[in-house]
Formats: C-alpha cells, sequence, structure tokens
C-alpha cells in the first residue's frame, strides 16, 4: 500500500505541477481520501520536498539550454524578468508567514473549493482575451510591467488549490505573450519558485522536525515516487506547451470548475471529514 500511494503522490505531483490543475489542491483531496495518510508519517514534509526537487529537475531538463544560458550570462533581460516576477511571490509569502492564522486557515483547506473556481476564472478569462486580441509579444519582448503581472498572478498561486502555472499562463496571455512565450515564460518562472518553495519546507522541518522514519521502506518508496514524479512531469510540460500552442486552455477549465462545484459540496455537507472552519478557530 505503501509503494500504491507513493507512485500515486509523484503522478499526481509531476502532472499538477504543470498541467494547470493544481498540484497542492489534488494533494489536499488524495489526503482526505486516504484519511489523512498522506501528509503524515511517510508522506510527510521531507517526502514533499523530494517530489519537488523531482519535478524540478524535470523542468530543468526541458530547459536546459535556456537555463545553461541564463548560467553562462545572467546579465540579461530574461533573468530580470523572471527576479521581476518572483518578487510578489515572495512578498506575499512572507504577508502570509507573518499572518500565521490565516495560513494555517488556508493550509487546512477552507480555500480549495473556491481555489480550484478561480483557477478556472482565470483560465477561461485567459482564452477569451486571447481570442478576441492578437498577441503581440514574446519572451523576447515582453516588458518588465509584463513581467510583474505575470509575477502577481503567480502570487495568488500560492493559495492551496490555485494552479500555479494555470495563474502565470493566464496572465501572460492576458499581457498578449504568444502562447508559446506564455508557457516557457511560466515554466522557467517555476524554477524559482519551485526552489524558494525547497527552501520554506526545508525551514520547516529544521524549526519543527518532521516525524518520519528512515528505513529501507521509505527511502525505496521515495526513490519511486520522485522518479514517478520527474519523468511525468517532463512529459507535463512537454504536452503542455503542444496543447496550450494548438488547442488552449478551456478543457482544464471545464475540469477545475466541475472539481471546484464537488469539492464546495463535499465541504458544505462535510463529507470525507472536512468542511469550513470558523477563521482562526
Amino acid at each position: 500500500m505503501v509503494f500504491l500511494i507513493a507512485i500515486l503522490l509523484g503522478l499526481v505531483q509531476g502532472l499538477c505541477e504543470f498541467l494547470p490543475v493544481s498540484s497542492s489542491g489534488h494533494l489536499f483531496l488524495i489526503s482526505k481520501l486516504t484519511s489523512g495518510a498522506v501528509g503524515e508519517g511517510y508522506f510527510g514534509s521531507f517526502f514533499t520536498i523530494m517530489l519537488h526537487v523531482a519535478t524540478l529537475i524535470a523542468v530543468l531538463f526541458v530547459y536546459r539550454e535556456q537555463v545553461l544560458s541564463i548560467l553562462r550570462h545572467p546579465i540579461q533581460k530574461l533573468t530580470l524578468h523572471l527576479i521581476i516576477a518572483t518578487l510578489p511571490t515572495v512578498v506575499f509569502a512572507l504577508i502570509l508567514k507573518k499572518f500565521d492564522a490565516l495560513d494555517k486557515w488556508l493550509d487546512e483547506g477552507n480555500f480549495v473549493g473556491f481555489s480550484f473556481l478561480l483557477t478556472a476564472i482565470f483560465l477561461t478569462l485567459s482564452e477569451l482575451m486571447c481570442r478576441r486580441r492578437k498577441a503581440t509579444k514574446s519572451i523576447k519582448t515582453m516588458r518588465w510591467t509584463d513581467a510583474l503581472v505575470i509575477g502577481g498572478m503567480q502570487a495568488i498561486g500560492v493559495l492551496p488549490g490555485v494552479s500555479r502555472s494555470g495563474s502565470t499562463i493566464a496572465g501572460a496571455l492576458g499581457m498578449r505573450l504568444d502562447r508559446k512565450s506564455a508557457a516557457d515564460f511560466s515554466f522557467l518562472l517555476s524554477i524559482p519558485a519551485i526552489l524558494g518553495g525547497l527552501v520554506l519546507e526545508l525551514y520547516k522541518m529544521i524549526k519543527e522536525p518532521a516525524a518520519f522514519t528512515v528505513d529501507f521502506t521509505f527511502g525505496a518508496a521515495m526513490i519511486l515516487s520522485m522518479l514517478v514524479a520527474a519523468i511525468s512531469g517532463y512529459f507535463a510540460v512537454r504536452f503542455m506547451i503542444r496543447l496550450i500552442t494548438k488547442k488552449g486552455l478551456l478543457g482544464f477549465a471545464i475540469y477545475t470548475g466541475a472539481l471546484g462545484i464537488v469539492v464546495l459540496i463535499l465541504q458544505l455537507t462535510k463529507t470525507l471529514g472536512f468542511g469550513f472552519t470558523p477563521f482562526g478557530g
């Protein structure tokens, strides 16, 4: 059972990290479906960190040429835009960190149903704008203000259930980047975002060490899950690049919208053991 859950977690993390459907929201639902098994013991904070490492490896491999270019020539326009786009997320994350009650309330899943609906709204609006207005920019011609808006959308993606990739792609399309550039910038922007998330998770582990057992089963399950996450993440990135260029995002908007409605019903009826809890309660 441990290995089956490990495979499932790796698959969900790898796909949902880059598909516009929210990995955090899906992992929360899996936790509820497994009666809390995910998020405790074997599948606690350290396990989550290593899954993010796996998806980071996937995106680094897909964009290895661009990443090597940045490392060789760090002083360039793309580097500046990535830094600008990362700043809103850092600020928002620090604000949430200051308000522990709000952060805890969000982590408990109170907002997750609305977050899926918010993702659906972002994807739908971006598609409507994209179809009505012609794209006029690429990564090479985008302005710093475009990067700031996209970064603001990524900051919203910090909320559990809101898709980071969906938000940033929607923001890029709204700023009239062409579809390929929107996808490329979103996935390149995931690199500092994932690294930042890793640093925060490591800080939490150092401050409050998670309870997990280091044994053969844990190590084997973690390696298996990372392998699944890296492979599925690689194909998710490739798939999204082709899909957004040729088809668009309305299919994902329908999926996240329907899922959001289902989750809200589950919350209202307190099915699967979770519902709405008072803020700060």
